[in-house]
């Protein structure tokens, strides 16, 4: 019992110290864009294209959590036209992704905090519920980011992302931005109308 009681005050505490600075340094990594806490924040560039072909290619900009920049050139396959699109400059697109990722951390972080040296545990279910508590965030921050909510072809239109470019963009033409894993992802999509069918 009294090992258990050890156990408790001192190497609990230990335990979390070390997972609350580890998350302390992941938390830094979601870094905010200028004018945020840290001052100001490095660009990062990707470009992207679809592999094998040059039907798609973009030049995009991130800086912590925003999207400050995008090139993006598009050549269409029925006429073979080649059109060029870029942020307007006093535009930036949230990564929504990112930001929410950071916000799970930091619950996390803000959970473990409130469990300080100060505080002494009872039982050990007591610590299995807060490891419960901060793995959930843990996992939501990982899912936003492994598994991209999805939007549908309206949702996209009408998210804003469309007002965002010049030249603006065509009225068959979509474009979306999200992460997955580590990666930056662009789709682009051209609509068709389809001729009414009695089948479908």
């Amino acid at each position: 019992e009294e090992e258990f009681k050890w156990l408790l005050q001192e190497e609990v505490h230990a335990v979390l110290k070390q997972l609350q600075d580890i998350l302390k340094e992941a938390s830094q990594r979601f870094t905010l864009p200028a004018g945020g806490a840290g001052g100001a924040v490095k660009q990062e560039n990707f470009v992207l294209s679809t592999s094998g072909t040059d039907q798609v290619k973009g030049v995009l900009t991130l800086q912590g959590d925003a999207l400050c920049q995008a090139d993006i050139n598009l050549k269409m396959p029925r006429n073979n036209q080649l059109l060029h699109f870029a942020f307007r400059e006093d535009k930036q697109w949230k990564l929504q992704q990112i930001q929410d990722a950071r916000n799970h951390v930091n619950q996390a972080i803000y959970l473990l905090m409130n469990r300080d040296v100060n505080y002494q545990f009872r039982t050990g279910s007591e610590v299995l519920k807060l490891m419960d508590a901060v793995m959930l965030q843990l996992s939501r921050a990982r899912n936003r980011l492994t598994t991209p909510a999805t939007l549908t072809l309206p949702e996209i239109a009408s998210s804003g992302l469309t007002k965002m470019f010049t030249p603006p963009l065509p009225p068959d033409v979509l474009v979306n931005f999200y992460i997955n894993l580590n990666k930056l992802c662009l789709t682009v999509y051209q609509l068709h109308v389809l001729q009414p069918s009695t089948t479908k």
